[in-house]
């Protein structure tokens, strides 16, 4: 059961004995255990890396025994504007939700709301916040990571820096970065907010904005996400392709960066990536404790996830029938080998693969890479090994017109 410790002072006991038990009791142990580099999580790891990723371990487990981050505050963004690099968006207009999206919707009780995003520009570049878009320029349209339920575009946020840094640094064309403050889901027991499609509606405003507001051409347009931004960054792409929207086309391609696909947890088996890569990744409470998936299907039925398309597009469970994702635009997929959600991704692959074409699906599997690895700026030589992989195929792949 997830946060059983959520309210004093059994929080404050749990967090002590947590933070003991790090500092004393399995640092220690761990210190010793994996000063042979065979005992390791992977070989190649490096004993700092080691005991990061046990941190991180008891970092997640103590929060989804507790209570999660506070989600960032909007108001607190937009009060600090061009500081931050942030921009208020309008709501998306309605004719632009219609389909399957405007149906769950409206089961859902979700409504279009005004958002933001934060700017960030190439280094020396004299571009002011939320420009609009010279002749042919190029833009990467970001969204962050954090299980739906947290996570920040901000600069403050060191994992969002670094996915933006690495890409400013390393992808040509000098693009620009938009990175979505879009609307993070909660669940009982923290109450029902924002189920989907909230974050997808905002995705939706964010790509007007830059289409229609600002003038970017969509094949100018990378949609990238990390972790469970991935996953909105598909939603986007998809509903785009299947939305028949005359005046929003879909982008240039799309970015997943350890997209998180299947939140309806359907390999959990003792083969499964989920337990072989348990001592190599961080986000088992994540997955297991089922609060991102009840707070995304909101009204939705829990019993239906495993066939829902969106929810879980890598799920083994799925009724996928060709051309089910069909129509999307160029895909990258990076993945890391030891990553718990790495079936998943596996079978996603194998599904753009068949719909899009093996030449049009480029899929990186970094060996001993754990979870969402490019924004955790430590995790070298993968991390930028990746982005020269990425930057390669933007060139070569995506904006080779340029």
């Amino acid at each position: 059961m997830p946060f059983v410790f959520r309210t004093q002072p059994l929080k404050a006991l749990y967090l002590f004995f947590t933070v003991f038990s790090l500092l004393f009791i399995q640092l220690p142990f761990y210190t010793i255990r994996y000063a042979v580099p065979s005992m390791r999580p992977r070989r190649s790891w490096t004993l700092g890396r080691s005991l990061i990723i046990v941190a991180l371990q008891s970092f997640i487990n103590a929060m989804y025994n507790t209570t999660l981050m506070t989600p960032s505050d909007p108001q607190k963004s937009a009060a600090e504007g061009e500081k931050v690099g942030f921009v208020s968006i309008p709501a998306v207009p309605s004719d632009l939700v219609t389909g399957e999206v405007l149906d769950t919707a409206k089961i859902n009780n979700v409504k279009a709301v005004t958002t933001g995003g934060f700017w960030y520009c190439p280094k020396g570049q004299d571009i002011k916040v939320g420009q609009k878009a010279e002749k042919d320029e190029k833009v990467i349209y970001h969204f962050h990571g954090g299980g739906f339920t947290g996570g920040t575009g901000n600069p403050s946020n060191a994992n969002t820096k670094a996915v933006a840094d690495g890409f400013l640094q390393h992808i040509p064309s000098n693009p620009r970065l938009f990175a979505l403050e879009y609307r993070v889901s909660s669940a009982p027991p923290f109450g029902y907010s924002n189920p989907f499609p909230a974050a997808l509606l905002d995705a939706l405003a964010g790509y007007r904005y830059l289409v229609q507001d600002l003038g970017f051409e969509p094949q100018n347009i990378i949609v990238s996400g990390d972790s469970a931004g991935g996953l909105l960054a598909f939603w986007l792409a998809r509903y785009l392709s299947i939305g028949n929207l005359p005046n929003l086309p879909i982008p240039g391609a799309m970015l997943l960066l350890s997209p998180t696909v299947d939140w309806a947890n359907t390999q959990m088996g003792p083969s499964s990536s989920m337990k072989r890569n348990s001592s190599s990744d961080f986000v088992y409470p994540i997955l297991a404790s089922g609060h991102t998936l009840r707070a995304l299907l909101g009204n939705l039925p829990e019993a239906d996830a495993a066939q829902n398309s969106w929810v879980a597009p890598g799920s083994v469970e799925l009724k996928y029938t060709p051309g089910l994702f069909g129509g999307l635009p160029k895909t990258y997929i990076l993945a890391g080998g030891a990553e718990q959600t790495l079936d998943a991704m596996v079978i996603l692959r194998e599904r753009l693969e068949k719909d899009l074409g093996k030449s049009n699906v480029v899929y990186l599997e970094q060996p001993d890479a754990t979870h969402d690895f490019l924004a955790l700026s430590f995790h070298e030589p993968e991390r930028t090994e990746a982005l020269g992989d990425i930057a390669r195929w933007v060139k070569d792949e995506v904006w080779s017109h340029s």
